[in-house]
């Protein structure tokens, strides 16, 4: 199977959904800030209703994992990297 390459837009667009859907709220209500640290790795910071929340690299890999499913229609289950890129900026290598 071919890799396929999720760009850092659709993952904030799964982390808006995602967080979303755990606090009952609209998608266009949250915003999220992609982050890479070379001692902590990959995090979000996600804000909605005046409220902040970070999110670790299992939260980031659950929400891509729903969006491969229900958006994509792909094996949920499939390897999921994510890279950093200094043009591209954050995005997820499904292999």
């Amino acid at each position: 199977m071919e890799k396929l390459i999720i760009p850092e837009q659709d993952i904030i667009n799964a982390l808006c959904v995602y967080i979303a859907r755990k606090k009952d709220i609209k998608p266009e209500e949250v915003e999220v800030e992609l982050q890479y640290d070379d001692d902590t790795g990959f995090s979000a910071e996600v804000f909605w209703s005046g409220r902040q929340q970070v999110l670790v690299m299992s939260n980031l890999i659950e929400a891509i994992r729903m969006w491969l499913k229900e958006f994509l229609h792909r094996d949920p289950y499939a390897g999921i990297k994510l890279d950093l890129d200094d043009e591209e900026g954050i995005f997820a290598i499904i292999q």
